[in-house]
């Protein structure tokens, strides 16, 4: 009797809604590949995350366990399925939270769970532990990048603000000039994070926000040095289409940090692996061994494959199930998978 040969070890550096997406495209082509998802991890982002009128939130953690449980918001690109905004609305009634971030009732579930474990002393891997055991995530692992505080601050030319602040209430105005993690620098990766990428047989990085989404995992101490000697093929997958950003305002982030909006602008910026990243201002050695780019960008191949980072041309567009799994069967034959 013929069976698939064992899933290898995955893991996916991601943040929210896109990284969402690419992960499940991640778990549906190893279904296809292996019959299953094996050991698939996922490492998210939790720079986003903010204390709401006592609710702490972390919405790249809540869109990968929404997406991969199958509960998202599809319709809006976020949040739960379904949902109702009662309670925000009598937030809003007395003055309080922000108004302009809106939260579920389901939403603000989850935040009192979590606020109420993190008064107990819990630290959030294990939350996210818990929080994951509610639903069936179809065999995929999924840890914070850092169980420390590391919310992202945007210093601008009006002043310094909460990402949150910055993203949704002034779509990406003002100016910003840098963004701060605060005490990242003295933070240490999640337990299960550095052995995660150590078993790895491949690691892929999601087309995140390379600043926001995948920088603050990068720049958590460990993580990146880690991926630099791992055994794993490193594979980076373009969030820019045709010199455009895919979701969201990365443009506004790329240009803070002098990157152009350029499908290879982004992967100079992560770098060859062995090689410094061209547009990293911190001087570290670059991460990926492949890079994909959408058949948009199909010029820009070559150019890079000369720089020293291995260009491969695929579609991009996750517009779908099918075409996300697709995206990310390529990503895994880049690794040689």
């Amino acid at each position: 009797m013929n069976s698939s040969p064992p899933a290898p070890s995955i893991v996916v550096l991601a943040g929210g809604v896109g990284g969402a997406k690419f992960v499940l495209g991640v778990r549906e082509a190893a279904r296809r590949r292996w019959g299953g998802a094996g050991a698939l991890t996922v490492i998210a982002n939790t720079g986003d995350d903010a204390w709401v009128s006592g609710v702490r939130i972390q919405p790249d953690i809540d869109s990968l366990l929404y997406a991969l449980a199958g509960v998202n918001d599809t319709v809006r690109g976020w949040g739960r399925a379904d949902d109702t905004e009662r309670v925000n609305a009598e937030l809003v009634a007395f003055g309080a939270g922000w108004p302009w971030f809106t939260l579920g009732d389901l939403d603000i579930a989850m935040g009192l769970a979590r606020a109420g474990w993190l008064r107990e002393g819990l630290p959030v891997s294990e939350i996210v532990a818990r929080l994951s055991r509610r639903w069936d995530l179809g065999g995929v692992r999924l840890l914070p990048m850092t169980d420390a505080t590391v919310e992202t601050q945007v210093v601008t030319v009006d002043g310094t603000m909460h990402f949150q602040e910055w993203w949704v209430r002034h779509r990406a105005e003002p100016y910003p000039l840098r963004f701060d993690n605060g005490p990242i620098a003295s933070a240490a990766p999640a337990p299960g994070v550095i052995d995660a990428i150590a078993a790895a047989d491949v690691v892929l990085v999601a087309p995140s926000n390379p600043i926001v989404s995948i920088g603050p995992i990068l720049a958590v101490p460990g993580i990146a040095e880690s991926l630099a000697i791992a055994r794993a093929r490193v594979v980076g997958v373009s969030p820019i289409i045709g010199g455009n950003v895919v979701r969201g305002m990365a443009d506004a982030c790329l240009k803070a940090v002098g990157t152009p909006t350029a499908a290879d602008a982004v992967g100079l910026r992560y770098g060859a692996r062995g090689r410094f990243g061209a547009y990293d201002r911190d001087a570290r050695l670059g991460l990926l061994d492949a890079w994909l780019v959408a058949e948009e960008d199909a010029a820009l191949a070559p150019g890079l494959s000369d720089a020293g980072l291995p260009t491969i041309v695929a579609p991009l567009w996750m517009s779908d199930l099918s075409l996300s799994a697709d995206l990310a069967d390529a990503a895994l034959t880049a690794a040689g998978l």
